[in-house]
């Protein structure tokens, strides 16, 4: 299933322009802070699917009946780009483990590369829900690499994949190589995917853009 926001009027659809825009983008705290307000707008909706009890908690004037999330959830995301919306799943669900999983792609010659992980930092995730985010799912190859390496943890119940901007080819692929129970929730999706793997119109290298220029 997928779910994408930007069909949706709404809020979110502000901060996914503010991330997009090339004069924005030249304060990189205040491109870090909206994809961390996607992440949490996105872990919002996302909230809706999980499972819920009701639990009692105590008033000054008596008792009230809530209902309460009791999935246990595990949130990972893809160094270093993913960091802020990490942040921002982090704001909603508190209470969640995290895990982090260092991928880069390792060009071989011309546009021909490998996803690449070098780090992996995570906990059990068996028989929990899997929450994995990333801004840019451009051709769904280090998001399928980074799921295959979580599984050394454990099987998850579920997995929800959590992306800013999506390419169709990059969701055909995820669909292709994830449970077929996977969810994708996504801000935008563009149709055009260059040469070099890179979605157009985008945003451009979040990773750069949040953090500064690597070598």
């Amino acid at each position: 299933m997928i779910h994408d926001l930007s069909k949706t009027h709404s809020i979110f659809n502000n901060f996914m322009a503010e991330i997009r825009d090339v004069e924005i983008q030249k304060d990189s705290m205040r491109f870090r802070r909206n994809l961390e307000r996607t992440a949490e707008i996105l872990g919002y909706e996302l909230s809706k699917k999980l499972n819920y009890s009701k639990k009692s908690v105590t008033t000054p004037l008596g008792i009230a009946q809530v209902d309460t999330l009791d999935t246990e959830l595990v949130l990972a995301t893809i160094l270093r780009a993913g960091l802020p919306m990490h942040q921002g799943l982090l704001n909603i669900f508190d209470k969640a483990d995290s895990a982090f999983v260092s991928a880069y792609r390792k060009h071989k010659s011309g546009e021909e590369f490998e996803i690449r992980v070098e780090y992996l930092a995570a906990p059990s995730i068996d028989k929990k829900d899997l929450i994995i985010s990333d801004p840019m799912l451009a051709t769904g190859s280090s998001m399928v690499t980074v799921y295959k390496e979580l599984l050394k943890n454990g099987n998850p119940r579920k997995t929800h994949i959590i992306a800013g901007i999506a390419a169709p080819e990059a969701i055909e692929y995820v669909q292709k190589h994830l449970p077929p129970t996977t969810e994708i929730w996504v801000g935008a999706i563009d149709d055009e995917l260059t040469a070099h793997s890179y979605i157009v119109p985008g945003c451009g290298d979040a990773g750069d853009i949040a953090f500064g220029d690597k070598l």
